[in-house]
Formats: C-alpha cells, sequence, structure tokens
C-alpha cells in the first residue's frame, strides 16, 4: 500500500547539497562566469581608452592594493555581522562600481583616475566578500560528504571561470568592452539577489566581542596557533607570487618568442582550467585520509608550468603540463578546505579565511613587479627555474610539519575544533581543540 509520504515529491538534490549550498553554488557560477570575461574587458577597455600596458598594469595594481589592504578587516566584520549580509553589500558595491565603468566606456568619457578608482572599489568589496563567503560555504555543508560538496562547488566555479573567460574574449570581440562589464554588473545583481535569500537561522548568534581589534587578535591567535594553518599560507603566499609572476610576465613573452604568440599562450591556460574542472570531479569520489599529505603532495607539480616554459617546451607537451597542474591543484584545494571545514570553530571561519586571503595575494603585486628586472639581472629562463624551485623548496618546507603529515579524516562530524576521541578519528592533530 502506498503512503502519502510515498506519493510526495523527492527532491532531485543530494543530501548534502542543502539550501544554502546550492544558492551559494549558484550565484558563485553566475559571478565567476561574469568575472572572468570582466579581466579581459578591464584590459581592453584600457587599451580602447588610450592606454598602454603600463596603464593596464595600474589599473590591475588599483585592484589588488585595496584587496590586500582590508581582507583582515573582511574577516572580522564577517565574523561579527550576518555574512550574507555582508556578501549582499559588497555584491552591491561590485555591481554598482562595474556598472558605472561601463557607463564610462561605452560614453567614451573614461579616463585612467577613473577606472583605477571604480577598479579599488571592487577590490574592496571584494576584500570583504570573500571571506564572508568563504565562511558562509564552510558552515553550509555537514555529514561526512563535506569533500564532495566542496569538490562539486569548485568543479561550478572553475567550469564557469573557463567558459566566462572565453565567452568574455568573444564577447569583447564582437561588442566590446563595455558591455561586458556592463553584463558583469548584471552578474553581481543576479547573485547579490541569490544570496539575500540564504538562511541564517542555523548560525549561532555571534557573542559581542570587545571592538574590531579584539577580533582581529582572536583571529591572528586562531590562525597562529595551528602550525598546519601558518604553514600552508606562508607556503602559498611565496608559491603564488612567482607562479603569478611566471603566469602574468614570463608566459606571455615566452608564447612570443618560441611558442607562436598569444593564442598558443592561451591554449595554454584553457587546459590548464579544463584541468582544475578534472580535478574537482576526482575529488567527488577520492577522499584522501591524510588530507593535507594528499594536497600538499599534489602542490609540487605547480612547478611544472615554470620549468616547462624555461625549457621552453612544445605547446602540446605545454598544455599537457598545465593540464596536469590543473588536475593536482584541484586535489589540494579540496583537501584544504574540508581540513578548514572539520578544524576551525564556526564563528572564527571568515577571520581564518581573511588570513589564508591575505597570504595569497599579498606578495602577488611585489613578485609581479620584480619579474622585470630578476629577467634582466638572471635572464628569463634562469628567473623561470628559480620560480620553479622556490615552488619545490617551500612545499617540501611544508611537509617537515608534523600536523600537515598526520591531520586526517574525520569518520564522524563534530564541532569544528573539537578534539576527537580515538574512536572518532584516526588521529587527533596536536595543538587542535
Amino acid at each position: 500500500m502506498t503512503s502519502a509520504a510515498d506519493l510526495r515529491p523527492r527532491s532531485r538534490r543530494p543530501s548534502w547539497a542543502g539550501r544554502n549550498y546550492s544558492l551559494l553554488t549558484a550565484a558563485a557560477f553566475v559571478t565567476n562566469l561574469g568575472s572572468h570575461g570582466a579581466l579581459i574587458a578591464a584590459a581592453f577597455a584600457v587599451l580602447e581608452a588610450g592606454g598602454d600596458g603600463g596603464d593596464v598594469g595600474l589599473v590591475a595594481a588599483a585592484r589588488t592594493l585595496p584587496l590586500v589592504l582590508f581582507l583582515l578587516i573582511g574577516g572580522a566584520v564577517a565574523d561579527r555581522l550576518p555574512r550574507h549580509r555582508v556578501m549582499v553589500a559588497a555584491n552591491a558595491l561590485n555591481c554598482l562600481s562595474q556598472a558605472a565603468f561601463a557607463a564610462l566606456i561605452l560614453t567614451g568619457e573614461a579616463q585612467l583616475w577613473q577606472m583605477m578608482l571604480l577598479t579599488a572599489l571592487g577590490g574592496t568589496g571584494q576584500a570583504f566578500f570573500s571571506p564572508a563567503a568563504e565562511g558562509m560555504l564552510l558552515s553550509s555543508v555537514r555529514g561526512e560528504q563535506a569533500s564532495r560538496a566542496f569538490a562539486v562547488f569548485r568543479m561550478a566555479m572553475q567550469g564557469a571561470a573557463v567558459g566566462g573567460a572565453a565567452l568574455g574574449g568573444a564577447m569583447v570581440a564582437a561588442i566590446g568592452p563595455g558591455w561586458v562589464l556592463a553584463a558583469d554588473a548584471a552578474a553581481f545583481a543576479v547573485a547579490g539577489s541569490l544570496r539575500a535569500f540564504l538562511d541564517v537561522s542555523h548560525v549561532p548568534a555571534r557573542t559581542p566581542g570587545g571592538g574590531m581589534l579584539a577580533d582581529l587578535r582572536d583571529g591572528w591567535r586562531e590562525f597562529a596557533g595551528r602550525p598546519w594553518l601558518w604553514a600552508i599560507v606562508v607556503q602559498f603566499s611565496i608559491a603564488n607570487a612567482v607562479v603569478g609572476a611566471a603566469d602574468a610576465v614570463y608566459g606571455p613573452l615566452v608564447a612570443r618568442d618560441h611558442l607562436g604568440g598569444a593564442g598558443p599562450w592561451g591554449l595554454a591556460l584553457g587546459f590548464f582550467g579544463a584541468g582544475t574542472v578534472a580535478g574537482a570531479l576526482l575529488m567527488t569520489r577520492w577522499k584522501p585520509r591524510r588530507l593535507l599529505l594528499a594536497g600538499t603532495l599534489c602542490v609540487f607539480p605547480l612547478a611544472l608550468p615554470s620549468a616547462a616554459l624555461a625549457v621552453p617546451v612544445p605547446v602540446a607537451v605545454l598544455c599537457a603540463v598545465m593540464f596536469l597542474t590543473g588536475v593536482t591543484l584541484e586535489v589540494f584545494g579540496v583537501s584544504w578546505m574540508t581540513a578548514l571545514h572539520q578544524e576551525i570553530p564556526e564563528e572564527k571561519l571568515s577571520r581564518v579565511c581573511a588570513y589564508d586571503w591575505f597570504g595569497s595575494v599579498a606578495l602577488v603585486p611585489l613578485a609581479t613587479a620584480l619579474a622585470g628586472p630578476a629577467e634582466t639581472a638572471f635572464g628569463r629562463t634562469s628567473a623561470l627555474w628559480g620560480c620553479a624551485a622556490l615552488v619545490v623548496v617551500v612545499t617540501a618546507a611544508v611537509l617537515c610539519v608534523p600536523d600537515v603529515r598526520n591531520l586526517r579524516r574525520r569518520t564522524k562530524q563534530v564541532t569544528a575544533g573539537t578534539r576527537l576521541d580515538s574512536a572518532d578519528a584516526e588521529r587527533p592533530v596536536g595543538g587542535l581543540g
């Protein structure tokens, strides 16, 4: 006999994909689709307004500087206020700044200082958005399927990044950069509307603290008290900086001189993007027991693109290297998110994520600025081999941290940051809890 319960429509979503998770994933897909096209559009907008390569760099720097300056404050604000409100406010700022940027380009009135100012507003919005968004995502997932949820989320983001870059480039060529920037503003409006429907009733009320400085100090203690956390953030501060310099400065130069120009380099970057999607797909199935050991071992291939450019290898080999690097980097990315999810208390997630973001971007502008002088002093080939060597050295150094080697996936879901008995975890990490 069929019961009334059997007649109810069954949800097509898996059990780990709750309402908040689904809204966050959809919104992230929309914003990534728009933002990666807008990065291309912004560069061409500067050039069409009469700027040169140096002006493009100034506009890019104008975005990065406030991102670095306000990230830690953004993390403290996101742990003090409802995170979804911080996200919606940041999306509104990004929407307005991109809409104004688009209007300037479409009317032909854009000046360099205006583009820098509007880009800086976008970077400020990102500084407040990123810690709130990561904290919200980490707190929206429960149970043993957390890593699968993070893998699907990252797969959606990476797929949107690849598609957004390709679509943005085509749209810039077809209808001009102004309309692509306008589409990005619309994407922020749509994403902000989705995030406004997030349910935060499950999040405990924040206990009044001693002010912003006290919150920042508390976040620092949480960050500095976990060797695996700060060690990996320091590692990626250096690795992201040198890889960013290699990709942004040396890659296009090697492509111009040895690979046939921008087309082959763009193809190689496309293979990297495809690799990140494949890596996220792999992590929907694979659950390494030693989270950070597996993830850190998969950072070593990040040295391969710089080495391949130093040789330089043929385009086909470079594409294969970039694809492999994308796959392994996503193994680290999902493992890292899973580790943060299970180890960091919910009420401190955004502050810890802010330190993570800060470490990831802080040295990138400096490394990019020093790439040219390094090429002059040592030669391009030596500089690229130096980039590859630094990635290997800092990654090997991180493996010397016991907590990185020993942190294991929990077999039961408990409150993040709590020490477990041996029945609940294969081995608790020293210093946690």
